[in-house]
């Protein structure tokens, strides 16, 4: 990995990952959970909530280059980009290569990071989940579910969304680090405003799993179901539509 450690590269994405959900379950416990004082907030305030927190994601994770999501992770894995690079005296020079063991050091960093991120939003909004609300309320603070229900078109949804973000990640600047957090975080709030409708725009494999993991070990009080028929489809619609962001993005740029 060059001048950047393994280690560096894993603690980077699982803190800037962490960041992420942390902040982005945040606002959506803030625009939907009882007796909150963001109470009923709306679309938008999540949507630039989600924006800010990949802003933040992205300037704690500047060691790895700023993935914080599988998906562009993997797309520039097929663009064959470097996950991270720095510049030394003008020149551009590749710190971290995209291969297969490090694909997986970054797949694994952004799961934990994700899952230890969503249980810090629990634990910031403990007694608003106490309070009485739709089990399904409470699940929409972990992970996305659809607007209306149909696997099929929910993973075209997906992978057309995360296709558009991967896409623009490649073609601008190969990494969120060498784009600059601001861009990367309007990019995710215009996708969000755009295209989340239908599903709740998860994006980012890490982003729905993690999350979804954590609210299903968590002691929160009539929580439900963790509707795991669902998963497959922010899992494997963010995955195909980065590999073919990258794939796109290497061949038209």
């Amino acid at each position: 990995m060059g001048s950047v450690t393994t280690l560096q590269v894993f603690l980077s994405e699982v803190v800037g990952t962490g960041l992420l959900i942390l902040l982005g379950a945040g606002v959506v416990a803030n625009a939907i959970l009882p007796r909150s004082k963001g109470f009923d907030g709306g679309w938008l305030l999540i949507n630039f909530g989600w924006g800010l927190a990949v802003f933040v994601g992205v300037y704690a994770a500047f060691r790895s280059g700023a993935h914080l999501n599988p998906a562009v992770t993997l797309g520039l894995f097929v663009a064959q980009e470097p996950f991270a690079s720095r510049t030394v005296d003008g020149e551009t020079m590749a710190t971290v290569d995209p291969t297969f063991a490090n694909l997986l050091v970054y797949f694994g960093a952004e799961l934990l990071g994700a899952f230890l991120g969503a249980v810090l939003a629990y634990l910031a909004y403990k007694k608003h989940f106490d309070e009485d609300a739709d089990p399904a309320t409470k699940l929409a603070v972990f992970s996305t579910g659809p607007a209306v229900r149909s696997y099929s078109w929910n993973f075209v949804t997906e992978v057309i969304a995360t296709f558009v973000l991967v896409f623009w990640v490649v073609g601008a600047g190969m990494t969120p680090s060498g784009l600059g957090p601001l861009a990367v975080a309007l990019v995710v709030v215009g996708i969000g405003a755009s295209l989340g409708g239908p599903t709740g725009y998860a994006i980012n494999p890490a982003r729905d799993l993690g999350p979804r993991i954590a609210h299903a070990v968590l002691p929160i009080r009539g929580k439900g179901s963790s509707d795991w028929s669902y998963a497959w489809v922010p899992i494997l619609g963010p995955l195909v539509g980065g590999a073919l962001g990258g794939l796109a993005g290497s061949i038209y740029l």
